[in-house]
C-alpha cells in the first residue's frame, strides 16, 4: 500500500462487501414491504416454474441448503397447496414436486408487488440523473452476475 490507499485487491473487497449489504438490506426491505412469501418459498416456487418437476433433494442441491430444510420449506408450500407431486418416472419409489396453477398465480402476483414497490420508490426518490446511473448500474451487477 502506499499513503492511504488500500490495494485494488482491498478495494475490491470493500465495494463487495458494501454491494452484499445494500442488496440484501434492499430485498429484505421490498419483501417486507410487499408482504410477500419468504425468500425461500419464492426461491423453491422460481426453481420448480424454472426448472419443471424436481425432487426435494434435487431443491436442495439447486437452494444449497440441507435436505431437512428444504423438506420443512416443502411442506409449508404443499400446506398451502403451491406445490403438487408427481410420481417420479426414473424412480416409482420417489416423486417429484411441481407448482401447481396456485403456486404459479402467488408466484407472479408476488413479483408484480414487488416490482410495483420497487418502481414506486424509483419514482418518488430518485431524479432522471440517478435513474440513469441506476440503469447503468444494473447492467454492471448483470455482468458481475
Amino acid at each position: 500500500m502506499t499513503g492511504n490507499r488500500a490495494s485494488p485487491a482491498q478495494d475490491a473487497l470493500d465495494l463487495a462487501e458494501k454491494l452484499r449489504q445494500a442488496l440484501g438490506t434492499f430485498v429484505r426491505a421490498i419483501r417486507s414491504q410487499a408482504d410477500t412469501p419468504t425468500t425461500s418459498q419464492s426461491e423453491t416456487l422460481s426453481l420448480l416454474d424454472k426448472n419443471g418437476p424436481l425432487s426435494v433433494a434435487q431443491l436442495a442441491g439447486l437452494r444449497k441448503v440441507k435436505h431437512q430444510s428444504m423438506r420443512l420449506v416443502v411442506r409449508h408450500l404443499e400446506e398451502n397447496e403451491l406445490v403438487d407431486k408427481l410420481l417420479n418416472p426414473a424412480d416409482g419409489r420417489s416423486q417429484l414436486l411441481v407448482i401447481s396453477a396456485k403456486g404459479k398465480d402467488q408466484l407472479s402476483q408476488s413479483r408484480e408487488v414487488r416490482t410495483a414497490k420497487i418502481a414506486s420508490r424509483i419514482e418518488e426518490r430518485l431524479s432522471d440523473q440517478e435513474r440513469q446511473t441506476l440503469q447503468a448500474a444494473i447492467a454492471i451487477i448483470e455482468r458481475l452476475s
